[in-house]
């Protein structure tokens, strides 16, 4: 089979080499001009790349005409193949250089045709073999461009994968160094380290799991299931979650502190155990008190946290004063003269501190489910019991109402 080239005429090199530093330039400039994305990436080095790349390419064409040779031989396509590359590592897809390409290869016919008809006659069938050599050349160039930037995706696509993993194993495993672990999440392109949110996923989920949420989690496979770690932010908050989930077997953990994710795992662990999975996603935050009540202190701890937020920002000596007056109209069911008789303080100082209650923690308090939570955080809490003593040291009325 011959060569497009082959049909070229023999002198175009002659007629065409006097003006090739012009055409040179005059292409790298049009191709510039009509793409673009080139402009975002103005400087000398890539304006000195550009050219060069079109010198490479105009003067193998030239040395192509009348032959039966390959189009372009390993240290010229290696040429191509390192701009597309090049082209990857600056994030950018096939559709600049191929742009590109497609205006120099009408360049490149407009100046070869010119170049001929300055020195003779031109007919139609030899602008037609132009057209065909063109065009047949630069498909070459394209396909030396695209395997250059297959290899490079191919390349970052494996240290990526490499990369994740590490960030998944060191969260996982806890107890690395703060700067450690930024600097492994910071490589995978997450901009803080903060809360984290496990997902526990069968087996077989896990290849989606990596695809649906590849820029906000990390995958890590293990005997038995997957582990999803999704970064907080919106595409871990529970609504958006549940739909993402849905028939997925999944549950989803806790979100903690990043040095944490162990204790949040465990907590996925143990609720999986509890109640197993199904068609909906299983969030541990709704069984909290049932693994406290196991003996799970991460439960405990996490729904102290998730039931006392409200009062974080109150001072310490206030914060106190709540609490205690908290736990006990819990325990006597509402009762403000039995809260003042436990607490020794008037009637009227138990129903300020009730109203600041209510603007704290607003209807949660009227749900029962919240009730008995808060009741069993704030009987657990360190010194709860001494609220429910004399001064004297002697018990007071009023036992516990569970």
């Amino acid at each position: 089979m011959t060569t497009p080239w082959l049909r070229v005429p023999t002198d175009l090199a002659a007629a065409m080499r006097p003006r090739l530093p012009v055409t040179v330039q005059a292409i790298a400039a049009a191709v510039a001009e009509a793409n673009p994305a080139f402009a975002e990436t103005t400087g000398a080095k890539v304006d000195r790349d550009l050219r060069t790349a079109v010198e490479v390419a105009l003067d193998r064409f030239l040395d192509l005409a009348g032959t039966d040779e390959p189009a372009l031989p390993p240290r010229i396509r290696e040429v191509f193949v390192a701009l597309g590359a090049a082209e990857a590592r600056e994030n950018r897809g096939p559709e600049l250089l191929l742009g590109a390409l497609r205006t120099a290869a009408r360049l490149l016919l407009r100046s070869a045709s010119q170049s001929l008809a300055g020195s003779r006659p031109v007919t139609v069938e030899e602008i037609i073999d132009l057209s065909d050599a063109t065009s047949a050349f630069v498909d070459e160039l394209a396909s030396a461009c695209t395997d250059g930037l297959a290899r490079q995706l191919r390349e970052q696509a494996g240290e990526g994968d490499r990369r994740r993993r590490r960030a998944a194993d060191l969260l996982l495993r806890g107890g690395a160094p703060a700067d450690v672990a930024r600097e492994a999440v910071t490589a995978i392109g997450w901009p803080t380290l903060d809360r984290v949110v496990p997902v526990l996923l069968p087996t077989d989920q896990a290849r989606d799991a990596r695809f649906r949420f590849a820029t906000d989690g990390v995958v890590a496979e293990r005997a038995g299931d997957a582990v999803l770690l999704l970064r907080a932010g919106p595409r871990a908050e529970r609504p958006v979650l549940a739909e993402a989930l849905a028939g997925r077997d999944a549950v989803v953990g806790p979100g903690l502190p990043w040095t944490e994710v162990p204790e949040a795992v465990r907590l996925a662990e143990r609720a999986a155990e509890l109640v197993g999975t199904g068609p909906a996603a299983v969030f541990v935050e709704d069984h909290f008190a049932a693994l406290a009540l196991r003996g799970e202190p991460g439960a405990l701890a996490a729904l102290s946290t998730r039931r006392l937020a409200a009062l974080a920002d109150a001072k310490p000596g206030q914060r106190e004063q709540l609490l205690t007056t908290l736990e006990s109209w819990l325990r006597h069911w509402g009762s403000r003269s039995a809260v003042a008789a436990e607490l020794y303080v008037h009637p009227q100082t138990v129903s300020y501190r009730l109203n600041r209650l209510r603007e704290l923690l607003g209807p949660d308090l009227d749900d029962p489910t919240v009730r008995f939570e808060l009741l069993l955080v704030l009987s657990q809490r360190p010194g709860a019991s001494s609220a429910r003593r004399s001064p004297d040291g002697s018990a007071t009325r009023g036992g516990p109402a569970v």
